[in-house]
């Protein structure tokens, strides 16, 4: 129960008992007591309810739906990027089993403006595919790569459902992304990237253009991710 002669302030006391039972009694998902329970149940009031609801969202523990209370909130993936990384390989890291789903597959002629990003000459083919990173078959990322066809020809849609784009590049290619380049911008999820990630429409997510190069400073990959919010 709470201490109301501790110097600890109330709302800080229930955020302790309830990150308790977060990482104890509950799971991802699950829906924590209303705010009128907690008040009768801790004998306290509902500002002190709603300060403790506030700093439990801001530390990544729940989420509050507007209507329908507050849930534990999903996992997070921590992501270093100081150097240079592979969404398969960090996986591995963290002990996921990483794997990708293919949603999307074509070769096409490069319009202006692919061409221009990267550096090809007009109309030149191209791979255009788009994946779902999935981690223990969690749904992570949509990702919609471009990759030079004259490079790399012979790529299917097979190929990249059961091996690693950049193991692709590497085993069949002797070529290795040496770096990358990637920007990040906040942005709302659409409806069609809502419906492949599993998420609702307009949810936070993080959009990253990654530009990745060989050892001769060649762009050879061009992709376009949405990565939730999240996670």
């Amino acid at each position: 129960m709470l201490d109301k002669n501790s110097r600890i302030p109330l709302y800080s006391q229930l955020m302790d008992i309830l990150i308790h039972e977060i990482q104890n009694n509950m799971k991802e998902g699950d829906k924590l007591p209303s705010e009128r329970e907690l008040c009768k149940k801790y004998n306290v009031s509902r500002t002190c309810v709603r300060q403790a609801f506030k700093e439990l969202e801001l530390g990544g523990y729940i989420v509050i739906k507007h209507g329908k209370g507050a849930f534990v909130a999903s996992n997070r993936f921590n992501q270093n990027l100081q150097s240079f990384y592979s969404f398969t390989e960090e996986m591995k890291k963290l002990g996921k089993e990483p794997s990708s789903k293919v949603v999307k597959f074509e070769i096409m002629t490069a319009n202006k403006e692919i061409a221009k990003k990267m550096n090809l000459d007009s109309e030149e083919l191209v791979y255009k595919f788009s994946r779902l990173r999935l981690a223990d078959n969690e749904k992570m990322m949509l990702e919609t790569t471009y990759v030079p066809y004259n490079l790399f020809p012979g790529i299917t849609k097979d190929e990249l459902n059961k091996t690693p784009l950049y193991e692709i590049f590497r085993k069949r290619f002797n070529t290795v992304v040496e770096y990358a380049v990637e920007e990040f911008t906040p942005v709302l999820t659409n409806e069609e990237e809502a419906e492949k990630l599993d998420i609702e429409v307009g949810s936070p997510s993080l959009k990253i253009c990654r530009y990745a190069y060989n050892r001769d400073d060649r762009l050879i990959e061009y992709t376009i991710s949405i990565a939730r919010g999240d996670k």
